[in-house]
């Protein structure tokens, strides 16, 4: 059967059916390409991929990242330093293999506390927990294009600080001092609203909630309108809800999506490889653009 691509829901997210990823041909791998600029993000069931295989399908996007600057610092299997483990496991140590553990992981954009953060993440899943541990994806083109006119105005031509102290999980980055003074911390300034580089859409841009600032705004003016636009985000209608099996391999836009995780019993295992590609260029004001 030829490849399928099946929406998940409205706001974002396709399923991709009847391919192996191991063995992709340069038709199939367009047809995923320009499935990914439509929908943001894309699904793949019952996969079976060496880390030399999930290296290989990664790069047809583009180059790689390193692993992000987490707790730990980069954790990656041995022999791998572009694939990142996402997992609680302990080894014979007793020190984790992994990064974010078995708590929640907040809302965000992968590493928009850079200037150019990465165009995509990629995330595989070996071994899963039998209940918690989902990821939901936003879709935030979708978001732009529901939030109401007052709200556009009053971000459409601003930027807003992303900070880096703190990871998904809620710790802080390895050799990072720790604040929760936006001013001080480390961090990017990029446009509130972003046009995608492909596909010419809009999307709101806010990576995450923790230290950000609106710029030009005084603190408890800027705390409001991001308390509001967070708000209209955190609703179920621009989110897909993703219950991982083993063999899933998800890959999100990370130009154009946020992303969380549920938390899960500790006492089980959740272990998934994680590879991003690098960004081509810095996020770009749709203000500037149109």
């Amino acid at each position: 059967m030829s490849l399928t691509v099946t929406p998940l829901t409205a706001a974002v997210g396709a399923e991709v059916a009847n391919v192996d990823l191991g063995s992709l041909s340069a038709d199939a791998f367009a047809q995923i390409e320009r499935a990914w600029n439509r929908h943001s993000v894309l699904l793949f069931r019952g996969q079976t991929l060496s880390d030399d295989g999930l290296l290989a399908f990664s790069r047809r996007f583009g180059e790689l990242d390193p692993p992000p600057n987490q707790e730990r610092g980069r954790q990656s299997p041995p022999g791998y330093p572009d694939i990142y483990v996402v997992s609680n496991v302990l080894n014979d140590k007793g020190e984790p293999i992994g990064a974010l553990g078995a708590g929640e992981a907040v809302w965000h954009t992968d590493m928009s506390y850079l200037d150019v953060p990465p165009d995509a993440s990629m995330l595989y899943a070996l071994e899963i927990p039998p209940a918690g541990g989902n990821t939901y994806f936003c879709g935030m083109q979708a978001v732009w294009k529901a939030l109401p006119a007052d709200l556009k105005a009053k971000v459409a031509s601003r930027r807003i600080k992303h900070d880096g102290t703190f990871n998904s999980g809620g710790y802080v980055r390895q050799g990072v001092t720790p604040t929760d003074d936006p001013h001080r911390a480390p961090g990017a300034w990029h446009p509130a609203v972003c046009v995608h580089p492909v596909s010419g859409e809009p999307a709101l841009y806010l990576g995450r909630r923790r230290n950000a600032y609106v710029e030009g705004l005084t603190p408890a003016q800027s705390d409001a309108l991001l308390d509001e636009l967070w708000r209209f985000v955190d609703a179920p209608e621009f989110a897909y809800a993703h219950r991982w099996r083993v063999g899933d391999l998800v890959v999100w836009d990370n130009r154009s999506t946020m992303h969380r995780r549920d938390p899960f019993d500790n006492a089980a295992r959740r272990v998934m490889h994680r590879t991003q590609i690098k960004g081509k260029r810095q996020p770009r004001s749709y203000v500037a653009a149109a």
